[in-house]
């Protein structure tokens, strides 16, 4: 059975709105297609920032070690529920952003999320 850790669900989904919040306001700075060194740095760093996020939040919760993948499946799933209605509908969700950064976008959240999956299996 799943069971959904509650406290980060809500942190999954505080991290979305911020993030949305903060493309809407700055995404034309931060998502450039084309410029492919730029992109890869993005989605490495990103990658490896979500799996700190997701270790450091277990730790600092006292979340059992068993259950960080579960943990991590409820942080990362406000992302993966509602970013898909942000790229399907990318030039009004974010209008300052060239609609070309649409793949860029879908790219990076997923890398986000992937990062969330790794840090509660890899060890160190």
């Amino acid at each position: 059975m799943f069971t959904v850790n509650l406290r980060l669900l809500f942190y999954g989904l505080g991290l979305w709105i911020g993030g949305t919040v903060a493309l809407r306001l700055f995404g034309e700075r931060l998502l450039h297609p084309g410029r492919h060194v730029s992109e890869f740095l993005l989605l490495v760093i990103s990658f490896v920032l979500m799996a700190l996020l997701l270790r450091r939040l277990c730790t600092r919760l006292r979340i059992p070690r068993d259950q960080w993948p579960v943990s991590a499946i409820s942080l990362a799933l406000p992302t993966l529920l509602l970013d898909p209605f942000s790229s399907a509908f990318f030039p009004v969700v974010f209008p300052n952003i060239a609609p070309a950064a649409a793949g860029l976008f879908g790219g990076w959240m997923l890398c986000c999320c992937a990062g969330v999956m790794a840090g509660a299996v890899f060890r160190r």
